[in-house]
């Protein structure tokens, strides 16, 4: 059972987790494959806490995690709904968080949910030649030509060293 603020109770519902956290990645590249299966590690969450009646403000924070591992564009969105963001220095403070636990792994222009590749360039493999700007194996010749491209924000395309602004 899940106990709301005003006072009354009801039975857990995943439908509700479905439909909130499907407002908050509305626009985004979340399936409902994956809604289903946050709502479903927010139900083993709650009812692994063995309580026969959880708050609804505790719901709120079980959804936090997973959908911030999900998209943390939609976290955003529901974060500043559930706990009531009222300004951008709010906004600033959560995204600070959220960078701050990337420190470690992050690398611009990587999106994407798994392992965060090796940082740094990787020599090109023994009889390849290396790209533009890359080292080259041992012996190998380096490639010519115009510096790399990356995928910077929203996978626009820009040259190495090239400011986006």
């Amino acid at each position: 059972m899940v106990a709301k603020r005003s006072g009354v109770t009801e039975p857990f519902n995943r439908d509700k987790i479905v439909n909130g956290v499907r407002r908050a990645c509305q626009g985004r590249p979340a399936t409902e494959d994956q809604l289903a299966i946050l709502a479903q590690r927010v139900e083993d969450t709650i009812r692994g806490r063995g309580s026969g009646e959880v708050p609804s403000h505790e719901v709120g924070l079980a959804i936090l995690g997973p959908l911030r591992d999900l998209d943390e564009v939609a976290y955003l969105r529901f974060a500043s709904v559930y706990r009531g963001f009222e300004s951008l220095a709010d906004f600033e403070a959560e995204i600070a968080t959220l960078r701050s636990e990337h420190l470690d792994s992050w690398r611009p222009g990587y999106s994407g949910g798994q392992p965060r590749p090796e940082v740094g360039p990787q020599p090109a493999a023994a009889g390849q030649p290396a790209a533009a700007g890359q080292p080259a194996a041992a012996g190998q010749p380096a490639a010519t030509g115009p510096p790399p491209v990356n995928a910077g924000a929203h996978g626009v395309q820009r040259e190495q060293g090239v400011s986006a602004r």
